[in-house]
C-alpha cells in the first residue's frame, strides 16, 4: 500500500475512534456530532441537503435522523411551501450540545497536534485541504485506473 494511503488510514481510523469515544460520552453515536454541526450552522435542512453537506446518502442522514428525533435531539417537519420535503429541526437538547461538542472536538485537536509548531500545523491544514479538494474532485469524475495508459 502506498505510503501516504496507508498512514492515512491507519490515523483516520485512530482519530474516529477517539472522537467516537468522547462523542459518546455526550450519548452521541458516530458521525451524529457531524449531523448536528451542519444544523448548528443552518437549522431546518433537508435530509438530503445534510446528505450532500457530509458526503453520504440521504438513507444515511435519514436512519440518524431517525435515532437522533428518538433521542429528542432533532424533530421532522414538513416544509412549509412543499409538503413533499421534510426539514430537520434542532431541539433544544440538539441546540445544548453544540457548546461542549465544539469544546471536545478543540481540545482533542489540540491534544493531537500538541507536538506540533505553529509553522507545523499551518503546514498540516494546508496540504489536508489540497488533498481533500483533490480527493473531491475525483469523486466528480472517472478515477484513471494504472492500467488506463497500457494499450
Amino acid at each position: 500500500m502506498p505510503k501516504f494511503l496507508d498512514l492515512h488510514s491507519k490515523t483516520t481510523k485512530v482519530l474516529r475512534a477517539l472522537v467516537d469515544a468522547a462523542m459518546r460520552r455526550h450519548g452521541l453515536h458516530l458521525g451524529q456530532n457531524h449531523l448536528l454541526a451542519v444544523l448548528w450552522e443552518r437549522d431546518g435542512r433537508t435530509p438530503g441537503e445534510i446528505a450532500s453537506t457530509l458526503n453520504v446518502t440521504t438513507p444515511t442522514v435519514v436512519k440518524m435522523a431517525t435515532r437522533m428525533a428518538a433521542t429528542g435531539l432533532l424533530t421532522r417537519r414538513r416544509d412549509d411551501q412543499d409538503n413533499r420535503l421534510v426539514r430537520l429541526w434542532l431541539t433544544d437538547a440538539g441546540r445544548a450540545l453544540q457548546e461542549p461538542i465544539e469544546a471536545e472536538r478543540r481540545l482533542i485537536e489540540e491534544k493531537i497536534t500538541a507536538d506540533l509548531t505553529e509553522a507545523e500545523r499551518e503546514h498540516l491544514m494546508s496540504a489536508l485541504a489540497k488533498i481533500h479538494r483533490s480527493a473531491s474532485a475525483l469523486l466528480s469524475g472517472p478515477i484513471d485506473s494504472v492500467d488506463s495508459d497500457i494499450p
